[in-house]
């Protein structure tokens, strides 16, 4: 285990802390925005399941269709770069729902648009953040950095839609939207502020797309505990979307409730992110790596499953929005802990298209899921269809129970060059 002293160090680390304190900002506003959305889409807009399904789908859209020439892209790009262009281009999108409001010319296909929109953004953000997170901090920070990253996310998501559902009350869903706009600006301020100079990576003389894509999906599909992770996690994505999708259906128009109460079950799941990240060191370090990836992936399961005949207008929210945060405790130290492996094992020029080849996996498959949940909620009612998506996320754990890392404590610090043959090439 590190001393205390190097990982208080990241504290004074000031490329770190702009990072970290422009992501929070950003945070806060995304967070407000989970909640506004659907609800100015059900309340404002009048949408039905399925069409409050599709923002969902749009969310992650972006994900599936150039989740894998982004990896390819971004690793071409300094990725500073890259994320302050993402925040300013979420920015303009997000500031354009109010505006439309305020001049009745608001509609749903423009909801679709935007969230596609900030979708695209947000996959060239997300592949360039936990590609630049490497750069910043030394390798044997990258579970302090990202436990801290992960830490204040969920403090932000918190405090998000509590102050979402206030200011949804207060003032309305689209003045909600507008803080996340304003947000990002101060996002891509911080980010400005970092001093490390970035090098536009040297192209490779022999390099093509496609050839760059392929060597993604080796590096994680060769291995066998990287593609046990994605497999997981693109199940438990894949499913567990069904229900999101439908959540807000199921709160706001199924049982009444109002924006604040809508808010505490996402309030729940942040403050279980929060838990989950500040204790993931020590549960690590008491199960191991390996369990604690498989283990945590049981009881986020078991947890939602348990929540999911609770949600109902009376005493029994409060026992829901508690198994709610608690699925999410687990899920965060899956999260961590799987995520600072790939950073660990992955080599530097391959960062971007690993991170890409995740994403196309694991976040490719929940606008599947999304759409699957829409049409069985439109079709058969919105809790069944919500049963049929907990109940398929108790088959996430498998790939991981079958693969090595059942039987392994700690992963390993390397990856096997005859397991992945990109890991060689690069």
């Amino acid at each position: 285990m590190l001393p205390l002293v190097r990982k208080s160090s990241l504290f004074f680390h000031r490329d770190f802390r702009q990072l970290w304190t422009g992501d929070s900002i950003s945070q806060v506003g995304s967070a407000v925005t989970v909640l506004a959305l659907p609800y100015l889409a059900i309340r404002g807009l009048h949408a039905s399941p399925f069409q409050v399904a599709l923002l969902t789908m749009f969310q992650y859209l972006a994900f599936l269709l150039i989740g894998l020439p982004a990896g390819a892209w971004v690793d071409r790009m300094r990725h500073r770069r890259v994320m302050i262009v993402g925040d300013l281009g979420r920015a303009v999108l997000l500031g354009s729902i109010p505006l439309a409001y305020a001049f009745h010319e608001l509609s749903l296909l423009q909801l679709y648009v935007v969230t596609f929109g900030t979708s695209v953004l947000t996959l060239f953000f997300d592949v360039a953040y936990q590609s630049l997170l490497p750069a910043l901090v030394d390798g044997e920070q990258l579970v302090d950095g990202n436990a801290k990253l992960e830490a204040t996310r969920n403090v932000a998501q918190v405090g998000g839609p509590g102050l979402g559902g206030v200011v949804i009350n207060v003032l309305s869903a689209p003045a909600a939207i507008a803080v996340d706009a304003v947000s990002f600006l101060f996002s891509a301020l911080f980010l400005a502020r970092i001093r490390k100079v970035e090098l536009k990576p040297e192209p490779r003389p022999d390099s093509n797309l496609r050839a760059e894509i392929a060597e993604g999906l080796r590096f994680v599909f060769g291995n066998r505990i990287l593609r046990a992770i994605a497999t997981t996690a693109a199940i438990s994505n894949l499913c567990g979307t069904i229900g999101i999708s439908l959540l807000m259906v199921l709160l706001a128009d199924k049982l009444h409730l109002s924006a604040f109460l809508c808010g505490l079950v996402f309030c729940a799941a942040a403050l279980g992110g929060i838990v989950g990240a500040l204790a993931t060191e020590r549960v690590v370090a008491r199960l191991g790596e390996g369990p604690a990836i498989w283990i945590c992936m049981i009881v986020s399961t078991l947890c939602w499953f348990g929540a999911l005949p609770l949600y109902q207008a009376d005493w029994r929210l409060a026992i829901a929005i508690t198994l709610h945060g608690l699925g999410w405790v687990t899920l965060i130290i899956f999260n961590i802990t799987q995520v600072s492996f790939r950073q660990r094992v992955t080599p530097k020029p391959l960062l971007g298209r690993m991170n890409a080849t995740i994403r196309f996996v694991v976040w490719g498959s929940m606008p599947i899921g999304a759409l699957i949940g829409g049409v069985l909620g439109q079709t058969i009612g919105v809790r069944p269809a919500m049963w049929i998506g907990v109940t398929g996320e108790l088959l996430a754990v498998l790939p991981v129970l079958l693969s090595p890392i059942r039987g392994m404590r700690e992963l390993p610090a390397s990856l096997d060059s005859d397991e992945s043959d990109a890991a060689v090439a690069a």
